[in-house]
Order: C-alpha cells, then structure tokens, then sequence
C-alpha cells in the first residue's frame, strides 16, 4: 500500500481487460476507517488492513466500481455504505456521466482531496481525461456537470482508475473539462 497523505493510502490493481490501473483507497479519518472503490487487494494488504484497523464503511463512487465491494464488506464486517458520510467526506453528485448516480467525494482534509470514479481517469502522469465520448448520452452536459467540481478547494486528485495527481490538480480538472 502506498502513502498519499496522513490518512490516505492506495493500493492497485492493473485489470488486464481493461488495459487500466483500478485503485481503491483507505481513509482513515476522524474515528472512522472507510475503503472507496475496493479493486482486489493483495492478502498482504487485507492482513494489515485487519491489523491496523476496523473498517467502518466501504463508499463507491458509482455502480461500475463494486468490484471487491462484497469481499471486503464480509471480511471487514463494514457497512456497505451510510447515509451521512463519515470523516468529513462530501458527496458531489455529477449528473450526465456515464452511470447514472455517478459521484466525487471531496475530503477537506489538509490541501483538499477530491476522490473520483470514472468522471475523469487518469492515463497519464499529472493528466486527466474523459472517457471516450461514446461512453457518455451527452458529452457537452457530462462536462457541464463536471464543472461543480472546481468549485471545491483541492489541489490533489485520487482516481478509480489510472494515475493521482497530488499536486496541481485543480488546474488539470479544469484542462480535461475544457479539452
């Protein structure tokens, strides 16, 4: 697992069909331990997870990222989800993307993260990008709805799939919004 910040850590897991690196995260924040689109993990991971911590809630940012949602909430004994989020999170719903009730978390914790599923992937070091625009009914509206998330303070961006950015990435939110 990897460190992001104090309270933020990564694991991957690259899907061969998808030719895409699947993160998933562990928050550890207040009193609560929260896992955000759980990919497989290796038994490694899920021992000092175990170890470490009781986690309290699994959050997924869309349908498509259930993933190991099942597997960690029987391992973990966690709640699937709440209905008021734990640690501070805030829920952004973004309408028009490619699942209907697509989210972004947004934790205001430190520089302010912004936690995404599929609404912007990383494929590139410190670049963010649509899906391609078939995968949307209405690019031009996906990207209108994109544009509530510049209105939160943060600077780093942990995706469901690809590469975070940890600095800068507000501007690269704005750059995959306008390109």
């Amino acid at each position: 697992m990897k460190t992001i910040a104090p309270g933020i850590q990564q694991w991957s897991f690259f899907s061969q069909e998808k030719q895409l690196v699947f993160n998933g995260l562990l928050l550890t924040v207040n009193d609560h331990c929260i896992l955000v689109d759980p990919p497989p993990m290796e038994a490694a991971y899920r021992t000092a997870i175990r170890k470490g911590h009781k986690v309290d809630y699994i959050l997924l940012t869309n349908r498509d990222h259930v993933r190991e949602a099942q597997t960690c909430r029987r391992d973990f004994k966690a709640k699937k989800d709440g209905e008021l989020l734990p640690g501070g999170l805030w829920v952004v719903h973004l309408k028009d993307m490619k699942s209907p009730g697509e989210s972004a978390l947004f934790l205001d914790m430190g520089k302010g993260y912004l936690i995404l599923g599929d609404a912007l992937i990383g494929r590139q070091a410190d670049q963010l990008n649509l899906l391609p625009a078939d995968r949307f009914a209405d690019v031009n509206k996906a990207r209108e709805s994109l544009k509530r998330l510049l209105k939160y303070n943060f600077d780093a961006v942990l995706v469901g799939d690809g590469t975070a950015i940890l600095a800068g990435a507000k501007e690269a939110v704005r750059r995959a919004i306008e390109s």
